[in-house]
């Protein structure tokens, strides 16, 4: 039973430390490159399809924002005021006409943001958390009575350490999820640029867009403040019982895995706070 118990916690340290890679993994992919690239096309063709729409609502704010901006068609032929709609009107088509390569030119940006936090940090992947010799030692030596309280706090333990890895990695994905749908419907809030009176819908759009691309960045700040703890395991008090020991191992343990998925998980609403959204 005693090698049950060290087999039960490092296989669900095993699963943390799988999902904990992966994460790494994706945060530094484009969507172009996520799940091998089978998702893009996709959104492309929709993309292009609601472009369509989008050019089409194009015209309608500018001419909404025409007939709530001026007082009188006199107003309209005077040259500076036909200039500024002029200018308005192309680069509002401008930016629904290239918007996919300009929302990747944003998600480019904030990558190389992630890219410089990675090479800064020294860490080239999430470290590992691995069980203490010491403790499985420990385990080892413990009577068979003990050991059945014992494969109860692990059993308990480790449940709790796979559930959260599952919600961390499904955090990251959610994401993905997020950059996907804020593509391919861009180019409708993108034509509200064309009105005077509506352009303020697409500078929010595209702040939130920049807030999405943003959360990158927080979570490998997350995961490298996380490897740091990890590097220095909790420590392990001999002097109590085998029970205690293991509980305030995985108490501790638990608890920065906690702050590491709820700021993973908050992560959205830390950006949007400090771009005032």
């Amino acid at each position: 039973m005693n090698d049950n118990i060290v087999q039960l916690l490092q296989h669900a340290l095993d699963t943390w430390n799988s999902k904990l890679g992966t994460i790494w993994q994706l945060v530094t992919q484009s969507p172009e490159n996520f799940k091998d690239g089978m998702i893009w096309p996709t959104i492309k063709n929709i993309y292009g399809a609601v472009q369509a729409i989008g050019l089409a609502l194009l015209v309608l704010f500018f001419v909404v924002g025409i007939v709530k901006t001026c007082g009188s068609i006199t107003e309209v032929k005077k040259p500076e005021h036909a200039l500024k709609l002029f200018l308005r009107f192309a680069i509002a088509k401008t930016v629904v006409t290239y918007g996919l390569d300009f929302m990747m030119a944003i998600f480019k940006i904030v990558q190389g943001v992630v890219t410089t936090i990675i090479s800064t940090s020294g860490f080239s992947g999430a470290m590992g958390t691995a069980l203490p010799q010491q403790l499985i030692q420990t385990i080892e030596k413990v009577d068979f009575i003990n050991a059945i309280f014992l494969w109860l706090i692990s059993l308990i333990g480790g449940l709790f350490i796979t559930v959260l890895s599952f919600i961390m990695i499904m955090t990251i994905y959610g994401r993905f999820f997020k950059l996907y749908l804020y593509t391919a419907i861009a180019p409708i809030p993108l034509s509200t640029f064309a009105g005077e009176t509506t352009q303020n819908v697409g500078k929010s759009f595209i702040k939130s867009y920049t807030a999405v691309c943003l959360e990158g960045a927080i979570i490998v700040l997350s995961c490298v403040i996380f490897s740091l703890f990890a590097s220095s395991p909790p420590e392990i008090d001999t002097s109590v019982k085998a029970a205690t020991q293991v509980w305030k191992y995985i108490e501790e343990l638990i608890f920065n895995m906690l702050v590491l998925v709820g700021t993973i998980k908050m992560s959205d609403r830390v950006v949007k706070d400090m771009m005032g959204l």
